[in-house]
């Protein structure tokens, strides 16, 4: 089999040229980055994890008419989805406070917000992801009003998706982050939801002791990421209760 072109490498995440035009191959990474990469670990067994919670959140998102990227998934480390041109924003909706937000507004974190929060962030890694306003979206031209209104509509209904299903399992969703791509269909543009849906884009806690079981393990270090990620994974059933721990294993 010839060897798939490398388009893009990033933090988590390689992009390959897909089989067919239109689709890219994204692999998942065991690389575990913090703090704009300044903290980095390899951490086996989370690529292959963050593939099998993306596929079970992207998938989910589809049978409730939300529009993504997501086709298949291909292995235990990659999985088939649409191309598209990424807006340079990272959307991120809160629903306590926490992190960044915490730190800025003085806020305690675990503090229920009055309602969703969405805040962006222009994706640019030399910058820090600054946070950005929508005055500076629509002045530098990075999406349009009506881009920001149904990137809004897509934020808040993700959150409504992921808040319920992770209630089910005692997870409380804190915030997530996700991305927004942009496909055309003729001359018609849609938006879509793209990149991952993972442990590593949310904070998600245990509603009874607030145990952490996200990214946030490794930025303070709680313990072991992959234990946090497969007591997800095993909650949403995922993959199985009894062999968890050697998630590599999963295919």
């Amino acid at each position: 089999m010839a060897r798939r072109k490398k388009i893009y490498e990033g933090k988590a995440k390689i992009l390959y040229e897909g089989p067919e035009p239109g689709t890219i191959v994204q692999y998942f990474k065991d690389d575990a980055t913090a703090f704009n990469a300044e903290k980095k670990d390899v951490i086996d067994g989370k690529g292959v994890l963050n593939n099998r919670l993306s596929e079970f959140f992207m998938t989910g998102l589809t049978q409730i008419g939300i529009p993504n990227h997501f086709i298949r998934r291909l292995n235990m480390r990659e999985q088939l989805v649409r191309n598209c041109e990424i807006v340079p924003l990272e959307v991120i909706v809160r629903n306590y406070a926490a992190g960044s937000m915490s730190k800025r507004l003085g806020i305690e974190e675990g503090t229920q917000l009055p309602r969703p929060i969405v805040e962006y962030c222009y994706k640019d890694d030399s910058l820090g992801d600054p946070l950005v306003t929508e005055e500076h979206i629509a002045a530098f031209g990075w999406a349009s009003q009506q881009d920001m209104d149904d990137i809004l509509s897509l934020a808040l209904r993700v959150n409504d998706f992921m808040s319920g299903v992770m209630l089910a399992v005692g997870i409380r969703l804190v915030d997530f982050k996700i991305e927004i791509g942009r496909v055309f269909e003729g001359d018609y543009q849609r938006l879509i939801v793209a990149d991952e849906i993972s442990p590593d884009s949310c904070r998600l806690w245990d509603i009874e002791t607030g145990q952490k079981l996200d990214k946030d393990v490794f930025r303070r270090d709680l313990g072991s990421l992959t234990d946090a990620y497969s007591e997800v994974a095993r909650r949403l059933g995922v993959l199985p209760s009894n062999n968890v721990t050697k998630p590599t294993l999963i295919n």
